[in-house]
């Protein structure tokens, strides 16, 4: 075959396009197992350090079930399922796609130091994609103990420092109910915050902030019924 030819340029390029392809394919397949393995070590690590374990994501594996005493299944503001694995495999980002008093969502019931503790996961949009969290509270159900949250692509320095304590370090103290009634915790704009319900939004970073705001509002609600509260409290007299 003519190498200066265009039937040529045309094969060879196709033939090379077919190698990567499967080449990266293989790879995609290979690396697909120990993807999944971080993926679970890094949720693990993130609702240990919403009680205030701070352990890397191989340490967090290994002692996720000496704090984590029960994984929990709720919907409507009940528990309809105390299998573990299942409502650990909960995939949040479709489950937020339900009316938040219709779907199904997971609640890690921990303990530390003779507490125990609610872990609540979090899911929202901000402004570049996807920012999620574990909000813990307290056995009252209503007092933050601490907060993670995490980000796929915001901006640096900007919306990206909801992962920072500057963020972060806001929500022990805060309530999510007053006398029953939910109400939420809000995100304002930086150095306007007061009270129990309210917290600093990121300078310069409106819309993730916003995104943060809607994520709680939306996500705790079905935490915050006093139904769960029964149930929840029911549950825990027998950890």
């Amino acid at each position: 075959m003519n190498i200066n030819s265009n039937a040529y340029t045309y094969t060879f390029a196709t033939v090379m396009v077919v190698i990567v392809a499967v080449l990266l394919s293989g790879a995609s397949l290979g690396l697909k197992s120990r993807q999944s393995a971080n993926i679970t070590q890094e949720k693990k690590q993130s609702i240990l350090a919403s009680i205030g374990i701070e352990k890397n994501r191989a340490e967090s594996d290994l002692i996720f079930t000496q704090y984590v005493k029960q994984s929990l299944t709720l919907s409507g503001g009940q528990v309809v399922s105390e299998d573990a694995s299942a409502a650990f495999d909960i995939d949040m980002a479709k489950a937020v796609k339900s009316d938040n008093m219709e779907r199904s969502v997971p609640l890690y019931v921990t303990e530390k130091d003779g507490e125990t503790f609610y872990v609540v996961p979090l899911r929202g949009k901000g402004l570049w994609g996807p920012v999620w969290g574990y909000l813990a509270l307290e056995s009252d159900g209503n007092t933050v103990v601490g907060a993670t949250f995490g980000h796929k692509s915001e901006t640096p320095g900007l919306g990206a420092e909801i992962t920072t304590p500057i963020f972060t370090d806001q929500f022990p103290g805060q309530k999510i109910s007053e006398a029953g009634v939910f109400q939420s915790i809000s995100v304002v704009k930086a150095g306007t915050s007061a009270g129990n319900y309210m917290v600093d939004g990121i300078s310069g970073g409106t819309i993730t902030s916003n995104g943060v705001n809607d994520m709680l509002a939306d996500c705790l609600a079905p935490y915050a019924v006093s139904v769960s509260y029964t149930h929840l409290r029911a549950h825990e007299t027998s950890l």
